[in-house]
C-alpha cells in the first residue's frame, strides 16, 4: 500500500480534529467530533474502495503461440473483468515481461460492474532467446486519490524466439550422396523411393501409402513401408567458443518499434532483417538457415556445439519439421560461453564419421589448428565445407589489420586443402554470401 501526499493531509486533519474534540468541552467540541467522523469515514471508505477494486478483478492472459522467430511477431490477448458490484474508476496493469519491446501495460478507465475489457498486443521479435511473459502488477486507488494499492498477480508463461532462417537458393555445395549405395535398414514414416515391405492399414496412415494391388488381392487396405534413402548425413558444427567471438548485441531502438517496421514483419519479409553486429549472432543465423535449407530438401541433419563451458549441445541426425524445431530450440538459447577450441571439438566428435559424411563448419576462429583438424577429416573421406565469419568486419579499425591477416591465412589454407569455403562479413546478405558463385575453391 502506498499512502499518497494528500492522504497525509487528511490524516493530519483527522488527528487534529480528534485532539481538539477531546480537549474542548461541549458544545464547542461537537463540530470537531463531526470533522473527526467525516475525515475518519473518508479514510476508511477510500481504503475499502481501493482494496475492493483490486480484489474484485479477474485477469486472463492468453498467448497465441509459445514459439516465434526473429523478424516475426508474437501475439497476446488480455481480458480484465470487474466481478464486483462497484464500478472501477481506473485500473493500471503493469506487465513485467522480459521480451524486448513487449508493451502490454494498460490503464483502464471507468469499468462498470460485471463488465470486461479485452485487447490484443502484437510484438515484433527482435531478439532470440527464451523470455518470460509476465508477471503482472495491478494498481488501483480510490476516487479521492488518497490510497494507491497494488496486487502482484503471478500470471506468467514463457515464449521461445527462434533465430532467423533465411532462404539460401544459391547454396549448393558438393555434399555426400552415397549414390548407388544400399538403403539404410531403418524404417521411416517418410515416403521415399525405397519400399521395404507392406502391412495392414492402421488409422492415421496416409492414403498415398496404400498399395492398391495388394489391397485388391487381399480385400483389405494394405499400405507400403519405406526405408531411408541412401544419402549421407550432414553434421553442422557451430563454433561458440567465447574467445573467438567479436562484436556485441544491440538493443532494439525506438525506430525499430515504428509502424513501418511492424508492417514489414507482417509481410514476413525476412530479407530485411538486420542481424546484430556480432559474430555470435551471425553464426547462429547461418547455422539455422543451413539446417532449414537441408531439411527442406529431405536431408538428414544433425548439429553439435559447445555453447556453455564444457557442456555439449547435441542433436542426432534426423529429418523433417520436428528436427528443424529441435535445432532451432537449441539455437534460440545458445550463447558463446564455450571454452573448448574448435580443433578439439572436431577431433572428438568426428571419430565415428563414415566416408561421404558431410561436416559443415561455421566459425569465426582464426586459429589454424582447426584447419589442420578439418584437413585430417578430408583425408578420411569426410566431405567438409567451411563458413568463415570474418571477424575483421566486426571490430574497430585499430584491430582490423591483424584480423584480416589471420582470416586470410585461414581461408588460404582451407582453399589449398580443396575445402569449399564461404566468407561472410558484417552487413553481407546471407543469401548472397552463401551463394555458390561466392564459394572459394581451387580452380
Amino acid at each position: 500500500m502506498k499512502i499518497l501526499e494528500r492522504s497525509w493531509i487528511v490524516i493530519l486533519i483527522w488527528f487534529v480534529s480528534l485532539t481538539l474534540a477531546l480537549a474542548v468541552k461541549p458544545p464547542q467540541s461537537d463540530i470537531f467530533f463531526t470533522l473527526t467522523y467525516l475525515f475518519g469515514g473518508l479514510l476508511v471508505l477510500s481504503f475499502l474502495w481501493a482494496w475492493l477494486n483490486l480484489h474484485w478483478t479477474r485477469i486472463t492472459r492468453r498467448t497465441r503461440s509459445r514459439r516465434s522467430q526473429v523478424g516475426k511477431y508474437t501475439e497476446e490477448h488480455f481480458v480484465i473483468e470487474n466481478t464486483g458490484p462497484l464500478p472501477k474508476l481506473w485500473l493500471e496493469m503493469r506487465d513485467h515481461s522480459e521480451l524486448p519491446g513487449h508493451l502490454a501495460s494498460r490503464v483502464l478507465n471507468s469499468l462498470p460492474p460485471h463488465r470486461r475489457r479485452s485487447w490484443a498486443v502484437k510484438t515484433t521479435c527482435f531478439r532470440r532467446g527464451r523470455f518470460m511473459l509476465g508477471p503482472i502488477t495491478l494498481y488501483s486507488g480510490d476516487p479521492f486519490g488518497l490510497f494507491l494499492l497494488k496486487r502482484d498477480i503471478h500470471l506468467a508463461n514463457h515464449i521461445v524466439v527462434y533465430p532467423p532462417t533465411l532462404d539460401l537458393p544459391g547454396f549448393s555445395p558438393p555434399i555426400g550422396q552415397v549414390s548407388g549405395g544400399d538403403a539404410l535398414r531403418r524404417r521411416t514414416h517418410y515416403i521415399t523411393t525405397n519400399v521395404a515391405s507392406v502391412r495392414d492399414y492402421v488409422p492415421g496412415d496416409s492414403f498415398n501409402r496404400i498399395h492398391w494391388r495388394s489391397t485388391a488381392r487381399t480385400g483389405r487396405l494394405i499400405v507400403k513401408e519405406f526405408e531411408l534413402d541412401p544419402m549421407a548425413d550432414i553434421w553442422l558444427f557451430l563454433d561458440l567458443e567465447k574467445r573467438v567471438q567479436v562484436g556485441n548485441v544491440k538493443d532494439p531502438t525506438p525506430q525499430d518499434l515504428t509502424l513501418p517496421s511492424f508492417l514489414r514483419v507482417l509481410r514476413d519479409d525476412a530479407s530485411d532483417i538486420d542481424l546484430d553486429p556480432s559474430t555470435e549472432e551471425y553464426a547462429i543465423a547461418i547455422t539455422a538457415s543451413l539446417a532449414k535449407h537441408f531439411l527442406d530438401r529431405n536431408r538428414s541433419v544433425g548439429m553439435i556445439t559447445y555453447a556453455h563451458r564444457e557442456q555439449r549441445e547435441f542433436a542426432q541426425t534426423d529429418r523433417g519439421e520436428r528436427q528443424l524445431a529441435r535445432i532451432l530450440d537449441m539455437l534460440a538459447v545458445a550463447h558463446a560461453e564455450g571454452n573448448i577450441p574448435l580443433a578439439q571439438v572436431l577431433a572428438a566428435e568426428t571419430v565415428h564419421f563414415t566416408r561421404d559424411t558431410t561436416a559443415l563448419i561455421v566459425t569465426s576462429s582464426t586459429d589454424p589448428e582447426w584447419v589442420v583438424a578439418t584437413r585430417h577429416l578430408v583425408t578420411r573421406g569426410v566431405r567438409c565445407i567451411a563458413v568463415v565469419i570474418d571477424p575483421a568486419s566486426f571490430v574497430q579499425e585499430a584491430s582490423t589489420g591483424r584480423y584480416e591477416r589471420l582470416t586470410r591465412r585461414v581461408v588460404t589454407d582451407l582453399v589449398a586443402s580443396q575445402i569449399p569455403t564461404y566468407v561472410v562479413r558484417f552487413g553481407d546478405p546471407l543469401e548472397m554470401a552463401l551463394n555458390e558463385a561466392n564459394a572459394q575453391t581451387v580452380n
